[in-house]
């Protein structure tokens, strides 16, 4: 940008960013930068020049190259804030003889978790962990949430064996929780902070209705960002995030909208055995009420001062019903009930039907609702939670899906 080309209006819109930002010293005063000459804000821009934010995307599934898109397409517009070049780590597969980082980088396309959709030219697909993160300033971590750990100690033996490792902040796209039975749910954010401390000063997390496949095809949606203290950097997340079809709401808190992006994925499963018996929306709608509030009642039980706000929110009420009509965990849920309404002999379970139907991507609304279960068997409150009881007991100990109908009725006094 040249400041010396600016209009008025665009000074100081500049100006404002600079002072929102915190790019200045704290003692230099809001009137004295609004007041300052163009020579003075390019000195100002010079220094912000030496200091852009280099990103790197972890992971590149239907999620991650979705988002991929839309952060370069952010990091090459506001390119006074970001160095343009956007690297997203990829566990390299072989996709017709060819290495798939290959065909990213050559063709620009993620042929095998987003078909059909162009990627921008400076996302830069990346097999070596270590390459791809070098230098980061920002890291978003996006991959399913049981491989997180091992990319984690990985990451810390990178860090541990350079030299002046720049700090950086991290954001959380993973929508998975991690269950201590004696303490209750280990946040994905506070996993990624305690493995990767003292490098990550924070790690955010970024939630909400949004189907990958609809955030690639720049459908109008929504999401929450939500940070605990990085005040300073939480509206660059915002500004690498934010465009006009895909609308950042930010909070200052974390646990809730983690969690209801964990959880949320056990009510989609309710939806799809709902829709696999053919019952009609009365009775979906009836089953996403009653999951909601079990939602609810497992953050207000760990996390007691957690806003309402946030059901309201992208991260809440509207990725419950995105899910529960669009999903993964929705479609396979369904098609493996629909073989019981059929009383089909050959069942297949709903592992094989996760391998056919999701080309490598996995369910996490099987996985949170067993993590889930281990906290409620360990507090003995599975009565106050019939919903994630039945489903758990239907995916794990082979409970007729019929048997979700009669735990409810038994339990409708206390809902």
């Amino acid at each position: 940008m040249c400041f010396s080309s600016l209009t008025r209006p665009q000074h100081n819109t500049t100006l404002h960013l600079i002072i929102s930002l915190h790019l200045v010293p704290q003692e230099v005063s809001s009137q004295s930068i609004l007041q300052a000459s163009f020579s003075q804000i390019l000195r100002i821009h010079l220094f912000i020049s030496m200091t852009k934010q280099k990103v790197t995307i972890i992971g590149s599934g239907n999620w991650g190259s979705s988002i991929s898109k839309i952060i370069a397409k952010n990091t090459a517009d506001h390119s006074d804030i970001f160095e343009k070049q956007v690297d997203m780590w990829v566990f390299e597969e072989k996709i017709n003889g060819r290495n798939l980082t290959e065909i990213i980088n050559e063709d620009h396309e993620n042929v095998k978790y987003l078909p059909g959709i162009k990627l921008p030219d400076n996302v830069r697909a990346e097999p070596d962990l270590a390459k791809a993160i070098k230098g980061a300033t920002i890291m978003v971590f996006v991959i399913p949430h049981q491989f997180l750990d091992r990319q984690l100690q990985t990451i810390r033996q990178i860090l541990e064996k350079e030299q002046n490792v720049q700090n950086f902040v991290a954001c959380s796209l993973i929508k998975g929780i991690s269950i201590d039975k004696t303490n209750g749910p280990v946040l994905i954010s506070h996993t990624i902070e305690k493995a990767l401390a003292p490098w990550c000063t924070e790690c955010t997390a970024l939630m909400g209705a949004n189907i990958a496949t609809d955030v690639a095809h720049e459908d109008f949606c929504e999401s929450t960002l939500g940070y605990k203290k990085c005040d300073k950097q939480v509206e660059i997340l915002r500004r690498m995030f934010h465009t006009p079809t895909f609308q950042i709401q930010v909070v200052k808190e974390v646990a809730g909208v983690e969690i209801c992006g964990a959880v949320k994925n056990v009510i989609a499963l309710a939806s799809g055995l709902s829709a696999g018996l053919d019952f009609g929306e009365s009775t979906r709608a009836a089953l996403i009420r009653i999951g909601f509030q079990e939602m609810r009642k497992f953050i207000q039980m760990f996390y007691p001062d957690s806003s309402n706000d946030i059901y309201f929110m992208s991260c809440g009420l509207a990725d419950v019903i995105a899910t529960c009509f669009g999903g993964r965990n929705y479609k396979v849920s369904k098609a493996w009930t629909q073989q019981f309404k059929e009383k089909k002999e050959d069942k297949k379970s709903w592992q094989q039907l996760e391998t056919e139907m999701l080309a490598g991507q996995k369910l996490q609304g099987t996985i949170t609702v067993e993590e889930i279960m281990g906290v409620l068997n360990g507090r003995n409150c599975q009565k106050d939670f019939p919903l994630f009881t039945a489903i758990y007991e239907i995916f794990y100990e082979n409970a007729d899906p019929k048997e979700i109908f009669n735990r409810l009725k038994s339990s409708s006094s206390k809902m």
